[in-house]
């Protein structure tokens, strides 16, 4: 195995870890809690982003390697070409940025919220400017993800 096909199985090993780290909120997490009232739901989320929030290592190692990794990858390509080309902008352009241009400002205005000291009404309106747009996003990134973790598994069982 050469250093770069190293680097390219890393690459998928990442990429899959976050797919399915975010395949995981898609279809178990975000409709867990989804059954809890609106107080319940906030501070549900609030403690499992909290985890995330705290600079949890493995999970900064997964999220930030996966990105460079692959990014390294992409720039070192010689010979991978188109493939390696779209799973790289997939990547960047429909996980990494739409975490960082909607779901982590999501996430933070969420985090600031004191829900013991909100009524019901308040905790409404947080939860549905929240909701919402957060799980459709979660969604798309879940998709990229994905497609991104088979191109680049095609290219490890396929490329050069």
């Amino acid at each position: 195995m050469t250093p770069f096909q190293a680097l390219l199985l890393l690459a998928a090993f990442l990429c899959s870890l976050v797919a399915g780290l975010l395949f995981t909120f898609a279809i178990v997490v975000m409709p867990g809690i989804a059954k809890l009232n609106d107080r319940d739901f906030v501070r549900a989320f609030q403690a499992i982003d909290g985890v995330i929030q705290n600079n949890q290592p493995l999970f900064l190692f997964v999220w930030a390697g996966s990105a460079v990794s692959l990014i390294l990858v992409f720039v070192l390509d010689g010979s991978y070409g188109v493939l390696l080309f779209a799973a790289a902008n997939l990547y960047v352009f429909g996980v990494q940025l739409p975490t960082i241009v909607v779901n982590l400002p999501l996430n933070k205005r969420l985090q600031k919220l004191e829900p013991s000291k909100m009524n019901d009404a308040e905790l409404s309106g947080a939860r549905s400017e929240f909701e919402p747009r957060w799980n459709r996003w979660n969604r798309i990134r879940t998709l990229c993800a994905c497609l991104t973790s088979i191109l680049l598994l095609v290219l490890l069982r396929f490329g050069h």
